[in-house]
């Protein structure tokens, strides 16, 4: 029995030492910028969403030579409204989004699949008429050729068929009635969360960002600080 307690001990201060060890480095990392690139033409709005603990990179759904409704299809939402004019993508884990349409639905085989990117992932799309800056949205202003290399990440991130267009998952888990999920690639983890997705999209296309954030607080300090 001491031993069983011994063990035990030391197992639960593993635990807190590599919680702590994690919130630390997410509170350090997230505080350092990666700075934008210099001055660029300002062409094309987008934005940065969260709902508290999710981030989203809202598109307009019609920019640049790109048409996003020709792979994610507003028929795959409930309302199969064509009139939006932008376009939400948010990356994670695939159990997470389909099983757990509330924290109280959330089951330890999940928890410990998405922690330790066991599971697949999916993308959430939804879409939006407009937009208002507030403080869980910031409105940016990019060039072209940034949102170009934007497109280009998230359509990398994008599972396709043989025909190249995206693969909608066929779920009643919405959240709305202008939202849908597509196959995504990679697997989310604690070190790889659906806002270390969104934090490395800004990087790649220029804009400012974390070091490395497990969380939206992270993104959204970067934006809110002077």
């Amino acid at each position: 029995m001491k031993k069983f307690l011994k063990y035990t001990g030391y197992i639960l201060l593993t635990l807190i030492a590599f919680i702590l060890v994690y919130l630390g480095c997410a509170r350090v990392l997230s505080r350092l910028t990666v700075r934008a690139e210099p001055t660029t033409q300002p062409e094309i709005v987008i934005y940065l969403k969260s709902n508290g603990i999710h981030t989203d990179l809202v598109l307009p759904v019609k920019a640049e030579n790109k048409n996003w409704s020709e792979g994610i299809l507003y028929k795959n939402t409930r309302s199969g409204d064509t009139t939006f004019n932008y376009v939400a993508f948010g990356w994670g884990d695939k159990g997470f989004y389909l099983e757990t349409p509330t924290w109280a639905d959330l089951k330890a085989s999940t928890a410990l699949k998405a922690c330790f990117g066991l599971g697949a992932s999916a993308i959430h799309t939804t879409f939006y008429h407009s937009l208002i800056e507030e403080e869980r949205c910031v409105r940016l202003v990019i060039s072209k050729g940034q949102y170009r290399r934007l497109v280009t990440y998230i359509e990398d991130s994008l599972q396709t068929d043989s025909s190249g267009n995206p693969i909608v998952i066929p779920t009643e888990a919405r959240y709305n009635d202008r939202d849908a999920f597509y196959e995504a690639k990679g697997s989310y983890s604690l070190f790889h969360t659906c806002n270390t997705w969104a934090n490395n999209a800004l990087k790649v296309s220029g804009q400012k960002a974390c070091w490395w954030t497990p969380f939206d607080t992270g993104i959204f300090y970067q934006y809110r600080k002077n």
